[in-house]
């Protein structure tokens, strides 16, 4: 692998994971967040990034047509095309309106001459008059620049929006569904509790654990995983583990010296049958302090409890208490068991959660929550909640800077973790379809005036000019405000 030395103050190239050295990065190219970002090695780095004080050495990992700013580019590039439904009524009406008005104007020329021997020279004048007051430039050029500015604006605040269309459309958001891990919590979860359930003093039951939690990409597992290395005393190796696969909302299972070993959560003990009372009561005691509770199990009996909790995020219940308070149903949904999920709603200021759902049962709340109301956004990974992600009114993807999938998976990418950037964009939202129909008023606006001036008779050619012009300039004034949007 090509290895990269950054130097302080010089913007990275490339997309890539630092091997030797540490800094700190400004991201606010990539992210929209102005504060600097401290980086270790194994910390991924994006092009377009300004290292601030200290020199680190990287390897790339992405070619430049292929880093997080490159695809944020194409997507922008891709989001212009991606009409607003403001902007194709336009569209259509200036389709229909020019011939229109074209007519109009070559009528107002001949049969007035025609029908009551009108000078030909007086309104052929007005005629031109007309023409050019009725001039649509004003009109069509209304939207798409309001629409760009607006996903420029959101752009800056490393939100990056898919099309006009969800820009636009964001303002009808009547319920927002929200995933836990990740989005509510950090996504980090770190173990906090270990118990033996077999009388285990060679830690055979930890070796097993750690060999199968080792093959998972799941962050319990990989947190399991963590913990057991961090713990220098234990001294644990890797066994082979044959007949690997994942339990798909339950957890994942193997085979260790051909004993078959289930490791998961609280429905996979249920579907064992190995459920007791006393385990039972360490469980609920466990989840009704938010954790998430994995066990090790053959088809006999349990071996090992493992708990592990999933931090909230500072910034999850400011962002769910404005949200609630901008009037927008917010709830949360999670695999996580019910007790579990009520803890950590409770924490953020939730009433309202869903425990226990497979990815297919997110997609079937949120079919049946579109029934009952206008548009529902669903927060979620990008990844694991991608049919839910799809099936929603928009698709917000957390987290979206440096995966692979995120930015081309929803239809609004956040380039960080803070869920406040979802109330930033429904206000951005909500602010841009005010300014669409303020330009589309004073463009049709100064238009009608002009034109009831001009079969007057008092409207001039310069006046016609100016209403034209003058027009298509406040227009765009007004859509470039977007630019300075504050939210």
């Amino acid at each position: 692998d090509m290895l990269v030395r950054i130097k302080p103050g010089e913007r990275i190239p490339l997309d890539g994971e630092i091997v030797k050295g540490q800094s700190s990065v400004d991201q606010s190219p990539i992210t929209g967040e102005s504060i600097p970002v401290e980086k270790t090695p194994g910390d991924k780095v994006f092009a377009g990034t300004i290292n601030q004080t200290g020199s680190f050495d990287f390897k790339v990992t992405a070619l430049a047509s292929q880093s997080t700013l490159a695809r944020i580019i194409k997507a922008v590039e891709q989001a212009q095309s991606k009409r607003a439904p403001t902007q194709r009524f336009v569209d259509k009406f200036a389709k229909v309106y020019t011939p229109a008005v074209f007519i109009l104007a070559l009528l107002v020329s001949v049969l007035p001459p025609l029908l009551w021997g009108e000078p030909w020279g007086d309104w052929f004048y007005k005629s031109l008059v007309l023409l050019v007051i009725a001039c649509p430039c004003a009109l069509v050029i209304s939207t798409p620049v309001t629409v760009v500015s607006g996903l420029a604006a959101a752009a800056r605040r490393g939100i990056l929006v898919k099309g006009g269309v969800y820009l636009e459309n964001g303002h009808t958001i009547e319920m927002l569904a929200l995933d836990k891990t990740g989005t509510i919590t950090s996504g980090k979860p770190e173990v906090t509790d270990v118990i033996d359930l077999d009388n285990d003093p060679k830690n055979s039951n930890l070796n097993i654990i750690y060999s199968l939690a080792n093959r998972s990409d799941h962050p319990v597992s990989m947190a399991i995983s963590n913990y057991i290395k961090s713990q220098p005393k234990l001294d644990l190796g890797l066994q082979e583990v044959d007949d690997f696969s994942a339990l798909t909302g339950r957890g994942i299972k193997g085979k260790v010296k051909k004993q078959l070993y289930y490791l998961g959560n609280h429905r996979l003990l249920k579907e064992l049958g190995l459920g007791n009372p006393e385990l039972e009561e360490i469980l609920n005691t466990l989840e009704q302090e938010g954790k998430t509770v994995v066990i090790l199990a053959t088809e006999e009996k349990p071996l090992l409890l493992v708990a592990v909790a999933d931090t909230v995020k500072e910034s999850s219940r400011q962002a769910i208490a404005e949200l609630l308070n901008m009037g927008i149903r917010t709830l949360m949904l999670t695999g996580d068991n019910n007790k579990t999920a009520e803890a950590i709603a409770s924490n953020v200021g939730l009433k309202e959660f869903r425990g226990e759902l497979l990815p297919e049962d997110k997609l079937n709340f949120i079919s049946e929550a579109l029934t009952q109301h206008k548009s529902v956004a669903m927060v979620g990974d990008g990844i694991n909640d991608a049919p839910a992600l799809a099936r929603a009114s928009i698709g917000f993807a957390m987290g979206a800077a440096g995966t692979d999938t995120a930015i081309e998976t929803a239809d609004v990418a956040l380039m960080d973790d803070d869920l406040g950037k979802i109330a930033q964009f429904i206000k951005l939202s909500r602010k841009t379809s005010s300014l669409l129909k303020q330009n589309i008023t004073i463009a049709l606006g100064i238009k009608v005036v002009f034109m009831v001036l001009a079969f007057m008779g008092i409207a001039t050619l310069w006046m016609a000019v100016f209403a034209d012009m003058g027009a298509s300039l406040i227009v765009v004034a007004n859509g470039l405000r977007l630019l300075k949007f504050k939210g």
